[in-house]
């Protein structure tokens, strides 16, 4: 039996780009499920063994599908995961506002989508892929990512020049990419700032945009109208939080939660967790606890998908 998992937070400079990596390598368990539950990031999920299946994805109008890298856009439905025993690879949590960086084309662009990774980031999936496998330690992996990822946005990271590959380096330096409407950006981070409690009006105010203005921007940028983006932020706090109180040993406290996670009440977060989940918070808890994707301290934090 095996089970490893380990997180790494990228270097300084990739912060405002990437948010977390986590590796996990399991084998000799009994075939499972994981939720890809819907959250802040965009995500990137490089395989070091057996491809990652999806038996669902958030948009049912894509079939099942397997994956070497996986690029997922932001979602509002889960995405079902399975594996026979074995799973393993590199997860990533990159920011909306770093993908047109990253990855090239805007976050926009992919909200709803599990794509296979040569279809977005054409032959650096492979060579990715093909470096990290390489590597022996998660420490080794993670300092592969960290370079490959700096060489790509046009960054220098002490001590990693004679990592990044040749095929890393895919566009000129920030300064040349398209730019997000400082509007948007603002509208993101006051988001994230606010814990998804900010109203649109709010943020209209703010921008000095209309409502409507901010919501067709907004969403065409990153995916998910600014609506639609608090009731995420909202959601992924209060399931870490919950997450983590049953890690220490605590009782759920649905309504204690409900109130900490800025909700009406503890029916309003087991609405949400009713649509964003797919299923009750007890019924989540009882799937997550069974896989090193969220059972383990040091597990991937987010969604495959």
């Amino acid at each position: 039996m095996v089970s490893e998992a380990a997180r790494h937070r990228p270097p300084a400079a990739l912060r405002p780009l990437v948010a977390w990596y986590s590796g996990y390598r399991e084998a000799g368990e009994p075939p499972a499920r994981h939720r890809g539950l819907p959250s802040p990031w965009l995500t990137l999920i490089v395989t070091l063994d057996d491809p990652l299946t999806i038996s669902a994805h958030p948009d049912p109008r894509q079939p099942a599908s397997q994956h070497q890298v996986l690029v997922g856009g932001l979602h509002t439905a889960p995405a079902l995961v399975t594996h026979d025993g074995r799973q393993s690879g590199i997860q990533l949590g990159l920011t909306p506002l770093g993908a047109r960086v990253l990855l090239g084309p805007p976050a926009g662009a992919l909200a709803t989508l599990d794509l296979e990774g040569d279809e977005v980031l054409g032959r650096f999936a492979a060579e990715l892929q093909d470096r990290v496998r390489t590597a022996a330690t998660w420490a080794g992996r993670f300092a592969v990512v960290d370079a490959l990822l700096a060489a790509r946005a046009g960054l220098v990271l002490p001590g990693a020049a004679g990592l990044a590959g040749p095929l890393a380096r895919r566009t000129g330096p920030m300064d040349d990419r398209p730019l997000i409407a400082p509007e948007v950006a603002h509208a993101w981070r006051t988001l994230l700032a606010s814990r998804g409690t900010v109203t649109v009006a709010g943020l209209a105010t703010e921008t000095g945009w209309s409502a409507r203005h901010l919501d067709n921007r907004f969403r065409s940028e990153i995916g998910l109208t600014p609506k639609a983006a608090a009731r995420v932020i909202r959601f992924d706090r209060a399931r870490r939080m919950l997450m983590g109180r049953v890690r220490a040993g605590g009782p759920p406290a649905l309504a204690d939660l409900a109130v900490a996670g800025g909700y009406y009440d503890q029916a309003h977060l087991a609405r949400e967790f009713r649509a964003l989940a797919g299923c009750p918070p007890s019924h989540w808890l009882a799937e997550e606890f069974r896989n090193v994707q969220g059972s383990h301290p040091a597990g991937p934090e987010g969604s495959p998908s």
